[in-house]
């Protein structure tokens, strides 16, 4: 699975780093420091195995007064000789080979020599096995190498690299600070907000993006002012001489009523186009996010919408914790719901609430018994300027359930639209609680 995270591909760079570097500084360690160490080592060993061969060969010669004290001096180091049948023996046939000094042993001995290494109780013990000295092995306790020695070389490395890893994370987490900054601004201001400017902050490459993007933002938000001043003249200029005309029409002879009344239909029709437009452009303004009970609000929808040709089933959670949001426009939204299911519908439309499992969403879910929609046109449903049999939107404009899709977007929250089993359409809108 490839990491596109690069918090975490700057972690795990600095752990591979890491991780070679101790590589090579073991690496180096044990070649020009442990080598020349071992191999002057071996030849001292191996001189005092030289001694001891001497020695056992010049025990056989009485006038040699040299050989006792050679013995000495031997057992004085520790070193001893054991037969293979003795119980101190059996050490050796578990313990370890190492091929390096046997190889550098033999080469200095002249004789085949296998060395053995094994862990003893006080330290570690070093084993030869002469073939000069056929069915005995020789024991040498290296008293000055404890297992402990290496306790401290394994810390202070464990120590080092948490350290290492601890300071790299911190520098990459403040490195990427703006960047989370960045990423959370952007989203806000794909949600229809405008932030505001971020400070400029961190490496040079991501002051210059952060410059950009606060350039782009300023941008965003002059477009933004220049749209609604547009939208509110065309809204201005075009809605007086609407209302001249309906007050024109209304001042006509009631031969012409008929006439009249197509007229002030299509004026109305025309004020609801310019609202809609309207409500569909009007940015989000978080400073007047409140408490809002959805119960409420689906209650208040159901009695102005409902009549005694439509009828609306209400299921509504009285205990349900409120979300956090405009009421008017999660009335809009919820309204619209509603208007669409009646305009679709059969005469039945059910509008209901609830909360999640979880306690983290509130939802109002509004269902009509119409013939519902294709699968195919579902994600087309709330795109605006989709209408009529294609996609159940909005007589006109519309723009009816975009408005619905957008003001839900600026609450954080999701809609969702499926066909009942029982037939006709389901759309449910969740909301983040307080």
């Amino acid at each position: 699975m490839r990491i596109r995270s690069s918090f975490t591909q700057s972690i795990l760079l600095l752990l591979t780093l890491l991780l070679a570097s101790q590589v090579y500084s073991y690496y180096a360690v044990f070649n020009y420091a442990l080598m020349p160490s071992l191999q002057q080592f071996n030849k001292i060993l191996a001189h005092e195995m030289s001694l001891m061969l001497d020695d056992s060969t010049e025990l056989n010669s009485s006038d040699d007064l040299e050989a006792p004290i050679k013995r000495r001096v031997l057992e004085q180091l520790g070193v001893t000789v054991h037969t293979m049948e003795e119980p101190t023996a059996q050490d050796y046939n578990s313990a370890m080979s190492v091929d390096l000094m046997s190889e550098e042993m033999t080469d200095e001995l002249g004789i085949p020599t296998e060395v053995r290494l094994s862990l003893g109780v006080e330290s570690y013990i070093l084993w030869m096995q002469i073939d000069s000295i056929p069915d005995s092995v020789i024991r040498i306790p290296l008293s000055e190498l404890q297992q402990e020695d290496f306790a401290p070389l394994f810390h202070n490395s464990l120590i080092m690299a948490l350290i290492i890893v601890a300071g790299g994370w911190l520098f990459i987490r403040l490195q990427n600070r703006p960047l989370i900054e960045l990423e959370k601004a952007a989203k806000a201001v794909g949600r229809g907000e405008i932030p505001p400017q971020l400070p400029e902050k961190g490496a040079s490459e991501i002051r210059s993006v952060t410059r950009s993007f606060n350039q782009m933002s300023k941008g965003i938000q002059a477009l933004e002012e220049d749209r609604a001043l547009l939208m509110a003249g065309i809204s201005h200029d075009l809605r007086t001489p609407l209302t001249r005309i309906r007050l024109a029409t209304e001042m006509m002879s009631p031969e012409d009523s008929y006439l009249a009344e197509g007229i002030i239909n299509d004026t109305e029709e025309c004020n609801e186009i310019i609202s809609q437009f309207m409500d569909y452009l009007k940015p989000v303004n978080t400073q007047t996010f409140e408490s809002v009970h959805l119960s409420d609000i689906a209650n208040d929808v159901a009695i102005a919408e409902g009549g005694y040709e439509i009828e609306i089933v209400s299921e509504l959670e009285p205990n349900a914790k409120p979300a956090f949001g405009s009421p008017i426009a999660i009335k809009r939204a919820v309204s619209n719901l509603v208007v669409n299911a009646i305009r679709y519908g059969n005469g039945w439309v059910k509008i209901s609430t609830g909360i999640t499992a979880d306690n983290t969403l509130v939802w109002i879910c509004v269902e009509d018994n119409g013939p519902g929609i294709e699968k195919d046109q579902i994600s087309k449903l709330f795109e605006p300027f989709t209408r009529g049999d294609t996609a159940r939107g909005s007589e006109g404009t519309g723009l009816g359930l975009a408005i619905v899709k957008r003001i839900v977007g600026q609450h954080h929250g999701s809609v969702i639209v499926t066909n009942r089993s029982e037939g006709g359409l389901k759309a449910q809108i969740s909301f983040p609680v307080r």
